[in-house]
């Protein structure tokens, strides 16, 4: 299975790929995205307590989330590239960051929408918060080092130091509504013995968490294929690849 997948850690054939799989993505996240948003604000039936205002959970949840996700995929692609010198390592990092950036960003923007009708402030300096926050920072501080640093390799190496060490604050997020009392309410989906959501609430829920990640991996091919473009603009096997596209 590792010879078979192998060849696709090269940015030729994963230039290739990624060109072949986001047209589909893109669709596969347009259906999920129609199912879960109606599911989610037409079908499903109001909260008995926070009534429609609970409904901004359909946005805020999947993106926080995804916050952390791309987040670990940003990482591990950089580990990837720092230790064993996988050039796709790098080039992945560097499409997730602003991908991340903005799935933080929304989380904490539709927490704010949330947490002024429910806590009665727009903000408050919550463990929950404060370490989504700080994800955020992790995020625009390494866009800000690939941005710094002209030369692409030494930029990757730097993010990916950075990317790492940040992965500490991973579980901090995850469990901080466990380990100090924060207003933030703790965990309804992931007690998969009895969630604390009603059937008819979850599953559009569930469906849009898929629609963010077929897009997340739609867009990150896009992005990917633009920094393939970036890191190997001189080699002869891009020249010839534009060269047929541009003839066919």
């Amino acid at each position: 299975m590792f010879k078979r997948f192998h060849p696709y850690a090269s940015p030729k054939h994963f230039h290739r790929l990624a060109q072949r799989l986001s047209p589909w993505l893109f669709g596969l996240s347009a259906v999920l995205f129609a199912a879960g948003l109606t599911g989610g604000l037409v079908l499903a039936p109001a909260d008995y307590q926070q009534g429609e205002s609970f409904r901004i959970i359909y946005l805020h949840v999947p993106s926080a989330w995804m916050s952390m996700f791309v987040y670990l995929v940003m990482a591990s692609a950089g580990a990837a590239g720092l230790i064993w010198k996988v050039k796709l390592g790098d080039i992945i990092a560097r499409a997730c960051a602003p991908l991340g950036a903005s799935f933080t960003f929304l989380a904490l923007a539709t927490g704010s929408l949330w947490g002024k009708p429910m806590w009665g402030t727009w903000w408050v300096w919550d463990a929950r918060l404060t370490s989504e926050l700080i994800l955020l920072f992790l995020y625009l501080g390494y866009l800000a080092l690939q941005s710094a640093i002209e030369d692409r390799r030494a930029a990757a190496r730097a993010g990916a130091v950075l990317a790492i060490v940040g992965v500490v604050n991973i579980p901090i997020i995850h469990y901080s509504v466990v380990w100090w009392s924060t207003l933030h309410q703790g965990a309804t989906v992931s007690k998969f013995d009895a969630p604390s959501m009603a059937t008819s609430m979850l599953i559009p829920l569930l469906l849009m968490a898929l629609a963010f990640k077929a897009y997340f991996l739609a867009v990150l091919m896009v992005r990917a294929r633009c920094e393939i473009l970036a890191f190997e603009q001189h080699t002869a096997w891009l020249r010839a690849e534009l060269s047929d596209e541009r003839t066919s």
